[in-house]
């Protein structure tokens, strides 16, 4: 059986002791996992544990248990609160009322009233547990969800990643509706550059507004479902019969020129073999990639259907996914020598192979948009990487040995490689550099926290905080606390403002806090600090 978790708040150790050992909390469903001596570390704990139930004083130091209380409902609406104290006021009840306070208890706490108290809330929790899984509200959010699990099933035929046991029965729960003879994938490529003055377009736009063409300017009797997948809009097609394949091409063949010629740039689809069963579509969705990427050699704004092309290709080679993630991988974390036994393996390949250098040139090719994929991920100006020089097809058309190619396949993942580690290299630092310079620009904020700093840098706490923790040594919590104490100093040293100004000064609204947090860094309070400096100024006068 799982426990509910039950934090105790007490400025008096022996308060906070006597209260754990009161009940056999396994007993009746809790356990204590943490404890607290006031309002300011209780808070800080709360966040990090997420407690069912709080069980606090209300006085205390730093922060009275109403404004504690007050604080956590802010951020943890649902937990349960529990204020023991010995001051039987009104008020007291009153404000604990406003705060939806499950008990008020009055010390000494009686043991048996305690059972009571988390008796009862256990009862209450568990009935929010069971409400929680209310099958209504599981069925509204079934219902909300449909849309992004009918995507999540059709990515999943794409990527084979469906047992064919359960495609039936998920075309079914989710309404998709894939009923057909047969069934072809397309893939809608686009240049990555827009061409005139379009070059703000984000892709993420750019393969909406193309999902849209494609949906306005396919005939009504054509059943397909479209949508955006890794950078391509996708089309699962629906076909009556195999007859109805040829007139879906002319069809796909088209929308590719309306498509260029009302969004400005070059747009390719590729087309894969027609397939009867839905367990089968991964091949054809496989195909249509390779169709696409061979607009890079044929003409483009066109339909390329994969048996066109397939009388010409290889089959006694490919350039598989294995190949390709280790070259990939040792241009992101590998040393030079790395790189080169990576590209080294991958070309002794090829020369094992007896394959045309024509195959090879294609194979190239597939390469070298690999590492131009990586490099976009981690926004790379590939101009400025190859010095303007982008154009990665002539490069390689213009080699006539496999010697020639090798070095310059090796001198590309080393460009790439000085970039990306660059890139990542400054990415950390520029992060950390503006995460400084908030901190010394808002220490004085009582408020800063980590939350609200990465609200302003736009990431996540989690990854901040790793990142942080690996570039200064320190946490952003200690890094602020010593932020804060230097100024302090300084304060104290050049100021005659009194303790607590110089509390508020520094972003504490507790000047005691203020001292705790100052003796426990320095090991003196703030005011022996400022007369032991004085004392020390008039002697050296």
């Amino acid at each position: 059986m799982d426990l509910y978790s039950v934090m105790l708040v007490d400025d008096e150790e022996a308060v906070r002791q006597a209260i754990a050992k009161k009940l056999d909390w396994k007993e009746i469903g809790f356990q204590v996992i943490a404890t607290a001596e006031n309002g300011e570390e209780a808070l800080e704990l709360a966040e990090k544990l997420r407690p069912d139930v709080v069980m606090t004083d209300i006085k205390m130091p730093f922060m009275d248990g109403l404004t504690f209380c007050n604080r956590l409902k802010e951020s943890q609406k649902n937990i349960k609160l529990v204020i023991f104290s010995g001051f039987d006021e009104f008020e007291y009840a009153q404000e604990a009322i406003k705060l939806e306070v499950e008990e008020y208890i009055l010390k000494p706490v009686d043991s048996e009233e305690l059972r009571s108290v988390f008796v009862k809330l256990k009862e209450e929790l568990d009935a929010e547990i069971n409400a929680k899984r209310n099958q209504d509200k599981f069925y509204q959010y079934y219902l909300k969800s449909l849309p992004v699990m009918k995507e999540q099933f059709m990515i999943g035929l794409l990527e084979g990643r469906i047992a064919d046991e359960r495609i039936g029965e998920m075309n079914c729960s989710y309404e998709v509706n894939l009923e057909a003879d047969f069934y072809a994938v397309v893939v809608f490529r686009t240049d990555t550059q827009p061409k005139g003055e379009r070059e703000g377009r984000k892709q993420a736009m750019l393969n909406l507004s193309l999902k849209q063409i494609i949906d306005e300017n396919t005939e009504k009797d054509t059943q397909m479902r479209s949508f955006v997948y890794l950078d391509a809009v996708v089309v699962i097609l629906m076909l009556e019969g195999s007859a109805h394949f040829a007139r879906a091409v002319r069809e796909i063949d088209q929308i590719c020129k309306i498509a260029s010629r009302l969004l400005e740039i070059n747009v390719t689809a590729g087309i894969g073999q027609l397939v009867k069963n839905l367990e089968d579509v991964s091949v054809s969705y496989k195909g249509a990639l390779d169709a696409a990427d061979y607009r890079v050699l044929l003409e483009p704004n066109q339909a390329i259907y994969i048996k066109d092309i397939q009388p010409s290709i290889n089959h006694d080679f490919f350039l598989d996914d294995n190949d390709i993630q280790k070259v990939l991988k040792s241009v992101k974390l590998g040393q030079s020598h790395e790189v080169r036994v990576a590209v080294a393996d991958l070309m002794n390949k090829f020369k094992n192979s007896n394959i045309s250098l024509r195959r090879f040139q294609v194979a190239m090719l597939e390469m070298v948009t690999e590492l131009s994929k990586l490099g976009r991920s981690y926004h790379l100006n590939l101009e400025e990487v190859f010095g303007g020089n982008v154009d990665f097809y002539q490069e390689i058309v213009s080699f006539d040995s496999l010697d020639d190619l090798e070095d310059w396949l090796i001198n590309i993942c080393m460009k790439f490689r000085t970039f990306i580690r660059q890139e990542q290299v400054d990415s950390a630092k520029l992060l950390t550099e503006k995460a400084k310079q908030y901190i010394e620009e808002n220490y004085e904020e009582s408020k800063l926290s980590v939350e609200v700093l990465c609200s302003h840098l736009n990431v996540s706490a989690a990854y901040f905080s790793t990142i942080f923790k690996r570039e200064t040594g320190e946490s952003f919590v200690t890094y602020l606390t010593n932020v804060r104490m230097e100024a302090a100093l300084e304060l104290l040293n050049n100021t005659g403002d009194k303790t607590y100004i110089i509390a508020r000064k520094v972003g504490y609204t507790e000047p005691n806090y203020f001292s705790y947090v100052f003796k426990k860094k320095y090991g003196i309070s703030p005011t022996k600090y400022r007369m032991s400096s004085l004392e020390q100024n008039e002697n050296q006068d």
